[in-house]
């Protein structure tokens, strides 16, 4: 299918273009937002640990640079019946495990049961499988209880992913760290480093290299990503050269980057939005009313003025997509978004028997952003007769605490525009906030099943009306995102989940 994505990432500033041939060795420092909660990426949805763990392990599929699914340890896209229940997929041959071993259909059918079991992705394509099960040790076959044209690319992301690992190393709690990836992991100091080195096998895929797909080539030696929490520490990092690519900066320090010789500022337009989960399932916002009340207070506007600052940043937008994304729809949007009435939201919580006690707002300062959002949302519950309770913590102790059902009411988050709108976690109840309604099941389960790519667009309408009916979140607006790079750094394009396995550094 195609999506109109032009305008999802750009370069704000051009960087050096280099006509010699990129350098081989060398050791890429990479400043993160902080320490990876685990390096399982089956069972987070971090961005976090897709960006680390994409270098160790790889998908059957991943995504192109126009965001169309490519293959990956798959040698072709999968053969569909006519009847779009029976997916064959054709495995690459010669891919060999970090401990040596080969793949086979063996190991990807058990990385599959395990996705299925472990992951929210695959917990949410499981009702729609029926089996998986190898026809031969090159194919693996999915067959589906009816059609499910999200399949390919729940199994291309890098985010809850269906990672290939070897059947003999399928416990549900990751001790060894084993994928078929260009860099292997080396050692993890806790809240030191992360250390990958070149996998001396790995077999890529030939042609040119191509978004997340095509050719993954190994220039560097080494690659370290380093936890640097505080956004100011990066800032600082960065201009100084301290490390090689800096992630997640603020948007005030754009200028700053610009002026510097040793770095150059990264600007991803449009990035993504910044997203407030109710957790629908205990507390105060298990009631829907009362969710309403709460988005009925909140100034969107004040909120991503106080974040990103100037325009150029930000803008406010309803619609879950905007345009021109093929997904952007304005549906259930109008008199939900950006009511901003503390008045009225008290009479609101009043009368759906708000008994005051606190809204538990979970967010870290380890993504600035998230924070300053927080802290005029609670001034907004406040005026509207809310009781706030806002808690603090670094970003992987966030991950953790929102899987607990009994310790917030809102977590705060943000999510890039995704490819496939059934990509977005928080659709499947399995995902912290617990979104389980009818409305969610009927509109959710008739767009997955819909093949064709005009009338998936209607019915995208109508699972945004349904998110709006039901607010499961609430989407503050659209955003920008800004990162730093070297100016040694070659071959780092613009991605969501930044990757570095065509990046060399200049000698």
């Amino acid at each position: 299918m195609k999506i109109k994505l032009a305008l999802l990432m750009a370069v704000a500033l051009a960087l050096p273009t280099y006509a010699m041939a990129q350098e081989k060795g060398g050791v890429l420092n990479v400043a993160t937002i902080g320490e990876p909660p685990t390096l399982d990426p089956m069972t987070s949805t971090a961005d976090l640990v897709g960006i680390v763990t994409q270098h160790i392990f790889e998908t059957l599929y991943t995504f192109d640079k126009k965001w169309g699914v490519t293959p990956l340890l798959a040698e072709s896209l999968p053969e569909v019946s006519a009847d779009g229940k029976v997916y064959t997929i054709k495995l690459r041959s010669g891919i060999k495990f970090h401990d040596g071993s080969d793949m086979t259909s063996e190991d990807v059918v058990a990385s599959l049961n395990r996705w299925v079991k472990l992951a929210s992705r695959g917990k949410q394509a499981s009702g729609f499988i029926d089996s998986i099960a190898a026809a031969d040790a090159s194919t693996v076959t999915i067959k589906l209880k009816q059609p499910y044209a999200p399949l390919t690319s729940l199994l291309a992301f890098n985010n809850s992913a269906a990672i290939i690992i070897p059947a003999k190393k399928q416990a549900d709690t990751m001790t060894e760290f084993v994928g078929t990836g260009p860099y292997m992991l080396k050692e993890r100091k806790a809240d030191q480093y992360i250390q990958l080195v070149r996998f001396k096998d790995y077999k890529p895929r030939s042609g040119e290299s191509d978004g997340y797909g095509g050719a993954r080539h190994q220039y560097l030696d080494e690659i370290r990503f380093v936890p640097v929490p505080d956004a100011n520490t990066r800032v600082e990092a960065a201009v100084s050269g301290q490390y090689d690519y800096v992630d997640s900066l603020p948007v005030e320090s754009f200028d700053k980057l610009k002026a510097s010789k040793a770095t150059q500022p990264l600007l991803l337009k449009p990035f993504g939005y910044p997203v407030f989960v109710f957790n629908t399932a205990e507390g105060p916002a298990k009631s829907l009313e009362i969710r309403k009340a709460i988005r009925q207070a909140l100034n969107m506007e004040d909120m991503l003025a106080a974040a990103f600052g100037s325009k150029d940043f930000y803008a406010l937008d309803g619609n879950i997509y905007p345009a021109p994304y093929s997904w952007s729809t304005d549906a259930g949007v109008k008199g939900n978004y950006n009511v901003a009435d503390p008045e009225g939201a008290a009479k609101a919580a009043k009368a759906a028997g708000y008994d005051g006690k606190p809204i538990r707002i979970l967010t870290s300062r380890q993504y600035e952003f998230h924070y300053k959002m927080a802290q005029v949302a609670a001034e907004y519950l406040k005026a509207a007769g809310f009781q706030v309770d806002m808690q603090v913590v670094d970003w992987a102790t966030l991950t953790q605490r929102r899987t607990d059902k009994a310790l917030w009411d809102i977590y705060i988050t943000h999510s890039p525009f995704l490819p496939e709108p059934a990509l977005i976690g928080s659709l499947a109840p399995s995902s912290p906030g617990w979104w389980d309604t009818p409305a969610r099941k009927t509109t959710v389960d008739a767009f997955s099943a819909e093949a064709d790519p005009k009338k998936r667009i209607a019915l995208w309408a109508d699972v945004q009306k349904a998110i709006y009916a039901d607010a499961p979140f609430m989407k503050i607006g659209d955003f920008n995102a800004v990162a730093a790079v070297s100016t040694k750094l070659k071959g780092v394009d613009p991605a969501p989940w930044p990757y570095f396995w065509n990046a060399s550094i200049t000698k």
